[in-house]
């Protein structure tokens, strides 16, 4: 089985969630005894496309196109793609990209898809794979029987491992793609770190108590250069912006390190911060839920704790 892998670049640039997507696509491609191919759509520069050869990439197909993301037009051209190079598995990664082309591709493909896969196949034949069920709450297995199958990895589930090699870039047409939107203006935040790249999240919930309470929050996410988030009752309440929201109804993160601060753990805010690799969570309430799914806790009270927290990763960065 041959693996096509769409890779997702940002302003020209790959994130460590494409790498990872690579690293682990090797590895499915060497489980199943074929060969690995990679699509990128947009204007990336050659040198960061051959990058990828580090990480498991042998041949790349680079379709540059100036044309905005389309979810039919990106569709069409990647299962062209993959019936040009007789791809029989369609690996994506499960961010909001992904979760849009996947359905697609595979309705074009007339392939299985499973989403948020979270990890290599229990079984190559028959081809099944494990994925998170119940907003994380349990694990199912799903079984594919199609001749081609579609899938999406979940970030931080399965690690990106160095490989030595060379990766050859390919030019593949892509005046397919005519995309139905028009842009007529881009405004480009700056001053932040994206919420959905970050390594570190530092989150702020009901125990926070006040929107005025919030610079002790923020003085933390500037110490550890981390992007900042709340709970669905926080930017309910008006005390955030709704863009940082995270939970099943918000925003899913997978970052590093996640700071959940003042929030008690509902199963719905739990569902967005399951893929964290190490989670930290600080609350009054020792019988919080937040504690059952967090690596690391602190019982106290965050007008305490937070200065605290602050002051002694200031004092450890000095130090390095």
């Amino acid at each position: 089985m041959s693996v096509l892998v769409y890779i997702e670049n940002r302003n020209g640039k790959f994130k460590k969630s494409t790498y990872e997507l690579v690293s682990y696509s090797k590895r499915l491609a060497k489980g199943l005894g074929g060969s690995l191919t990679l699509l990128s759509i947009g204007r990336v520069a050659e040198d960061e496309l051959k990058n990828l050869g580090a990480y498991g990439a042998g041949k790349i197909l680079s379709a540059e196109t100036d044309a905005p993301l389309d979810d039919k037009a990106y569709a069409s051209l990647i299962a062209s793609a993959a019936q040009n190079s007789g791809a029989t598995l369609v690996v994506m990664a499960h961010n909001v990209t992904g979760k849009a082309l996947a359905p697609r591709v595979a309705v074009r493909l007339n392939a299985g898809l499973v989403s948020a896969v979270n990890g290599l196949p229990v079984s190559f034949q028959p081809f099944v794979v494990s994925k998170k069920a119940f907003s994380g709450k349990s694990l199912m297995q799903a079984e594919i029987t199609s001749d081609i199958k579609v899938i999406t990895l979940s970030q931080n589930t399965a690690g990106i491992e160095p490989f030595a090699g060379n990766a050859a870039v390919e030019t593949m047409d892509a005046s397919a793609v005519t995309s139905g939107i028009n842009v007529l203006s881009t405004e480009v935040q700056t001053g932040k770190i994206l919420l959905s790249e970050a390594d570190v999240v530092v989150s702020g919930g009901r125990g926070m108590r006040s929107a005025d309470n919030w610079k002790p929050l923020e003085e933390l996410a500037g110490v550890l250069g981390a992007a900042t988030a709340c709970s669905r009752p926080v930017s309910d309440e008006g005390w955030r912006p709704h863009h940082e929201h995270v939970g099943q109804t918000g925003k899913v993160v997978a970052p590093n390190l996640y700071f959940a601060l003042g929030i008690s753990g509902a199963i719905q805010h739990l569902a967005g911060i399951s893929s964290s690799k190490v989670i930290v969570a600080v609350n009054k309430d020792p019988e919080a839920p937040i504690f059952s799914a967090a690596d690391y806790g602190i019982v106290g009270d965050l007008q305490t704790v937070l200065p605290k927290m602050t002051e002694a990763f200031r004092k450890l960065k000095a130090s390095s």
